[in-house]
């Protein structure tokens, strides 16, 4: 797999930028809209916690690459997401700490998103699977995980501490390159259907 290296990607009018410093305000205002931090199955920071979020973000190159979601119409930040678990010697990489504000969820910035890295991870750097991965009471991660076509690979239970000191099980999902050119078509008529061409 080719070396990740920051990098913007553009498409339907939602741009993905390298998170940084400049976004905390923007990131501030993203998770105060349904203040997404009181949801117990997301890690969404709490405002006066933006700031070691990105920072956390940055220092755990190489193994992670954060960005930030923006409106290009509005040049309104709309959320982050990122490339982690990052295994360049088997070709292997995640797409999540994924959220976006409340106004944005359900439309297409997610699938846009979705399309945006998983075509940079298997046609730019040569990506052998994209893995993904939500809490096993995140229900509606998991289903939107499941419409992008992933496949379910299975449960790690006793996996990861939530913000309230409870464990979570992790659902585990995964695309495999071989899959790609199907979803990529599915996604693309998702979009499509919701007047994205």
């Amino acid at each position: 797999m080719n070396t990740i290296l920051p990098t913007t990607l553009e498409l339907h009018g939602v741009r993905l930028e390298p998170l940084g410093a400049h976004h905390a305000d923007g990131l501030r205002a993203a998770a105060s809209d349904g203040q997404l931090w009181q949801l117990r199955v997301t890690s969404v920071p709490e405002p006066h916690e933006v700031d070691a979020y990105i920072y956390k973000a940055s220092e755990q190159r190489p193994t992670r690459l954060a960005f930030a979601v923006i409106d290009v119409a509005s040049g309104a930040l709309v959320g982050t997401t990122s490339y982690h678990d990052i295994v360049p010697a088997i070709g292997r990489l995640e797409i999540g700490y994924t959220w976006y504000a409340k106004r944005w969820q359900r439309t297409h910035v997610n699938t846009t998103c979705k399309l945006l890295l998983m075509t940079h991870a298997f046609e730019t750097l040569g990506a052998a699977l994209v893995g993904l991965r939500t809490d096993n009471f995140n229900h509606a991660s998991q289903a939107a995980i499941e419409r992008l076509g992933a496949k379910k690979d299975g449960v790690l239970r006793h996996h990861a501490v939530r913000r309230d000191g409870t464990v979570r099980d992790t659902v585990m999902y995964s695309i495999a390159a071989g899959e790609w050119p199907e979803i990529k078509a599915h996604l693309r008529y998702q979009l499509a259907r919701h007047g994205m061409s």
